[in-house]
């Protein structure tokens, strides 16, 4: 089922807090919304919700207008960070709750309670009270519940912020795995982690200061961002300020050769270019520097490069002898690794 906000605003006291927000999520597809804290994203899955009500535009799904409608109406899954489990029930009957709620058969509930259970892998664990379970455990129950009442759309609100890394890695695993499993239900993903929207998102909307930046796959986020604000958000990013010449830009006195297309010569603009596309050493694009931090990261070194007054990071390949402290290197990335941006833009 379609999910479509139609320039929904959401405003509490005045203060508008979702801003005119246009968005499809197509059926089958997981859609993660990613921003920063009061970015209005989990306004925008609330609104879905009908926990919110818009001040202004309509909420669809699946082509019909449930902006008027209850929460228990419109048919929909959630799960949020907390878990909200019941703790004096046992998980089975968590699981039931939302079916019992509907006045469910009592046989058919048994069916689906069984159905969710397995194929959150908790099936085991059907007769334990939620005190009884880890984190994770207690979120697949969480997932669980939500799925027994077969929705056409499932809302997950940070639902791994409350797990450690291990855990959240595998529950990541879990939910790509529910996804393959359940073509059909579309997902509305509220995250700030940038990893978790990545892994799992079919689309990513970028959200800051109650408005969306940009919307696509990730790749086109990772690849082809619109501004300086998804630039950095999404993945990480050298944000270098240049002038534009005839043939590619000036930063720091160097004359780099990338895109300019659409750019007047002369505009100022900013360059971005992703940590793990600079090299060291000689090479097209060359920049000279003084190392000013060095980071081990395991499979790589991350080093911080003084350029002119500004810090220039490149992931490289973990070095045998990294260079040291206010040592002088070259870095280098290709034309086609960078990608130029309007200078302040803040909005896609």
């Amino acid at each position: 089922m379609s999910i479509r906000f139609d320039s929904v605003t959401v405003a509490y006291d005045g203060n508008v807090v979702l801003d005119s927000l246009d968005l499809t999520v197509e059926p089958g597809e997981v859609m993660a919304l990613l921003g920063p804290s009061g970015s209005g994203k989990t306004t925008a899955l609330r609104a879905v919700a009908g926990f919110v009500r818009p001040v202004s535009g309509r909420v669809l799904l699946g082509g019909r207008d449930v902006t008027d409608l209850p929460p228990y109406r419109r048919g929909i899954g959630m799960v949020v960070q907390s878990y909200a489990l019941f703790p004096h029930m046992r998980v089975d009957e968590n699981v039931a709750f939302g079916l019992r709620a509907r006045r469910t058969a009592k046989s058919e509930i048994r069916q689906r309670v069984a159905e969710a259970l397995e194929m959150t892998g908790m099936a085991a664990y059907a007769r334990r009270h939620p005190r009884e379970l880890s984190g994770g455990q207690q979120q697949r129950v969480a997932i669980a519940r939500a799925l027994a009442i077969r929705p056409a759309v499932l809302l997950l609100d940070e639902p791994l912020s409350a797990l450690d890394a291990q855990l959240r890695s595998g529950m990541l695993a879990e939910l790509a795995r529910l996804h393959r499993e359940l073509p059909d239900v579309s997902m509305l993903y509220v995250t700030h982690d940038q990893v978790e929207a990545l892994t799992l998102a079919d689309r990513i909307a970028v959200m800051d200061s109650a408005r969306l930046q940009q919307c696509g796959t990730p790749r086109e986020l990772y690849r082809a961002p619109k501004s300086e604000f998804t630039a950095s958000f999404v993945g990480g990013a050298n944000l270098l300020p240049v002038t534009v010449g005839s043939g590619g830009v000036d930063f720091a006195g160097a004359d780099l050769k990338v895109g300019t297309a659409g750019v007047a010569t002369g505009a100022r603009a900013t360059l971005c270019v992703r940590p793990h596309l600079i090299g060291l050493g000689d090479g097209p694009n060359r920049l000279t520097g003084v190392v000013r931090e060095i980071q081990w990261r395991g499979a790589t070194h991350r080093l911080y490069v003084e350029i002119d007054g500004h810090s220039v990071m490149a992931d490289v390949r973990e070095l045998r002898d990294p260079p040291g402290y206010g040592e002088s290197v070259s870095l280098h990335f290709a034309p086609d690794d960078a990608v130029l941006l309007p200078a302040g833009v803040s909005h896609g």
